[in-house]
């Protein structure tokens, strides 16, 4: 029986599954979304909110705390100079999962794991702009139209 085992194990022995998630939570904080896989997004959640919390803290302490989990020194005052900063007013939640889908090759559901306010923006501008045209376009097909 399993009653109070937290956490999964991944397929992984204890060592492999730790430094596995110190690379994607040092690879989150890094780029700011990941791609992985569902299970692995929510077991690397608790620990990317947990380092985000340290940002906030904003003192030496904290600072080694940080550092003795993500090894990047640029990724940590990274964290400590520009996340923290962004989510002050926040009280969690910080991240975001967002599934994708199914992996063609072993059928294993996809995600993105993403920190809140780095969503993917688009081409707002170039999809109005060919609005704009169009509707130009219609208006002025509409005035010839009235001339005839």
């Amino acid at each position: 029986m399993r009653h109070r085992v937290a956490g999964k194990k991944l397929g992984r022995t204890t060592p492999h599954r730790l430094m596995m998630f110190r690379n994607m939570v040092t690879s989150l904080l890094d780029k700011e979304r990941i791609r992985t896989t569902l299970d692995r997004a929510k077991a690397v959640r608790p620990i990317a909110e947990r380092m985000i919390t340290l940002g906030k803290r904003e003192n030496l302490h904290a600072r080694r705390q940080a550092l003795a989990f993500v090894k990047d020194p640029a990724v940590v005052s990274k964290l400590f100079d520009t996340l923290a900063p962004r989510f002050s007013q926040r009280n969690g939640g910080y991240t975001r999962i967002i599934r994708l889908g199914f992996r063609d090759g072993d059928g294993t559901q996809m995600a993105y794991l993403e920190l809140v306010g780095s969503e993917y923006q688009g081409e707002k501008g170039d999809k109005k702009s060919k609005k704009g045209k169009k509707g130009e376009k219609e208006a002025a097909a509409g005035s010839e139209k009235k001339e005839k």
